[in-house]
């Protein structure tokens, strides 16, 4: 009997992070031909396929989606819209949530509630520039001792001039209150003159969550995990968002922080697997750029860019 294979490749995603791939392949007969019946022509009975094997030939089965997705921690949370779409509230600030339930549900007219949520919808667009703090001093003992490297200080002032070179009317620096972060941020702001400066414990270096896949060379305790992971996400929480409705204009912002907290951020904000971080690389000095639109879509303009330095200064410490 001849036979044809029959390969499905079925692709389920888990939750945010990774998925399960099925390969299956079942062998069909093929119908043989029937003798004629007599007049009128009798159809032949259809012939009945054997029971399904307990291991078909072929199979593979990977783990499933439960025992293959980590459990998250309690501060995160999942997107509970189904496997792959996009949250259009993961900010919380979709103009529908925002309007009390009750006095939503005794609107009267459609024009009416219409009108209630052109109040709640943000206005104007918001760019997130994050830049890591550049090459600093590994051998301090403690951060005050962590300044930056002649290199570094270099690093800080090429990034300075790529950012005034853009031409934009920033409207503020966030930083880190961390020694490097800190350093990092008052040389930018020489070429960014009359954009204030706000230092914040919320960007400070960090565990965020503990990476997947998992790396032998750095393995935080689980305490730091918890500490930290909650802080970070705060600091997402805090900054990333769409705008304010109050906002009418644009803006432009400036985080200068550490490349644990933003590789954390950009995974949060393109609502990519979180545990996914440590899979990105970030130079000393580099720039990514979030855009945010009023409906609250999210786009990565760039990830780490320092093409705006000689090779020779490029450092990823």
């Amino acid at each position: 009997m001849a036979f044809r294979r029959v390969v499905a490749v079925t692709a389920a995603a888990c939750g945010l992070a990774g998925g399960t791939v099925l390969l299956s392949s079942v062998a069909i007969g093929k119908q043989q031909p029937q003798p004629a019946g007599k007049a009128g022509g009798d159809v032949p009975e259809p012939v009945s396929a054997p029971p399904p094997a307990a291991s078909p030939q072929g199979l593979l089965l990977l783990p499933s989606p439960a025992a293959s997705c980590p459990a998250a921690p309690g501060w995160l949370e999942r997107s509970s819209n189904g496997c792959g779409y996009w949250d259009n509230n993961w900010d919380r600030r979709e103009p529908v949530a925002l309007i009390n339930l009750k006095k939503k549900n005794e609107e009267t007219g459609e024009q009416e509630l219409s009108s209630r949520l052109h109040h709640y919808k943000a206005k104007a667009t918001r760019h997130i520039f994050l830049i890591r703090h550049s090459q600093y001093n590994l051998d301090g003992q403690v951060d005050r001792d962590r300044t930056l490297t002649h290199l570094g200080r270099e690093q800080a002032e090429l990034t300075g001039k790529r950012l005034a070179s853009l031409g934009l009317k920033f409207d503020k620096i966030v930083h880190s209150s961390m020694t490097r972060a800190s350093e990092t941020t008052n040389i930018i702001s020489k070429h960014l003159p009359g954009v204030k400066k706000v230092s914040t414990d919320l960007l400070c270096e960090g565990a965020p969550i503990e990476p997947n896949p998992p790396i032998s060379h750095w393995k935080p305790e689980a305490v730091q995990y918890y500490e930290d992971g909650a802080r970070i996400e705060a600091a997402f929480r805090n900054y990333i968002h769409r705008a304010d409705v109050k906002q009418e204009e644009d803006s432009y912002e400036i985080f200068v922080c550490h490349a644990n907290v933003i590789r954390y951020i950009v995974c949060r904000a393109l609502q990519f697997p979180p545990e996914g971080w440590l899979r990105m690389s970030l130079n000393n000095g580099s720039i990514t750029q979030l855009v945010i639109r009023p409906s609250g879509r999210v786009a990565l303009r760039m990830l780490g860019d320092t093409g705006f330095m000689p090779p020779e200064k490029i450092t990823r410490t």
